[in-house]
């Protein structure tokens, strides 16, 4: 019987026509993260939120339907201008659920921004820690987190 080990990391890649400066602050700017927000669902009243500084909390309002709405977001583990940004994934009282005093709990996001001659050659990339058991693992993408922040950065134009 051949044991096979279940994909840890979600990679997206984009180009942008825009320099990098610009595809850092659709990330980080509040005014400019807004096409992180679904258009075909209702506009959240509450302000998307940023605290750019390592440490500090973005948070998304996001509503499903009248129903259903939640915050998502990350806390900033690293941040380097116009290049990189790393964040657990997730918001206090949000979903995905977070810590704040165990932040490799859950899910790490990644935007690597390259320069490419005036346009930007993006990835994102998300990845599940490496002590969740593959079962743990295989419910995470059983979520749809591919396909949901796939559908995500498709919104982001620039």
């Amino acid at each position: 019987m051949t044991e096979t080990q279940i994909q840890r990391e979600i990679s997206i890649r984009r180009h942008f026509d825009a320099p990098p400066s610009a595809v850092f602050r659709a990330w980080t700017d509040p005014d400019h993260l807004g096409w992180f927000l679904n258009p075909e669902q209702p506009r959240p009243e509450q302000p998307i939120e940023v605290d750019l500084r390592v440490g500090g909390a973005w948070r998304v309002p996001m509503v499903i339907d009248a129903q259903t709405a939640y915050t998502t977001g990350g806390i900033y583990l690293e941040l380097e201008r116009d290049r990189r940004i790393v964040f657990a994934w997730g918001a206090v009282d949000g979903w995905p659920e977070l810590d704040p005093e165990d932040l490799g709990a859950g899910p790490v996001g990644t935007v690597e921004l390259v320069d490419a001659g005036g346009g930007t050659d993006a990835t994102f990339s998300l990845t599940l820690p490496d002590h969740l058991s593959e079962a743990a693992a295989q419910r995470w993408l059983d979520l749809g987190i591919r396909e949901g922040w796939t559908m995500t950065i498709a919104r982001l134009h620039l």
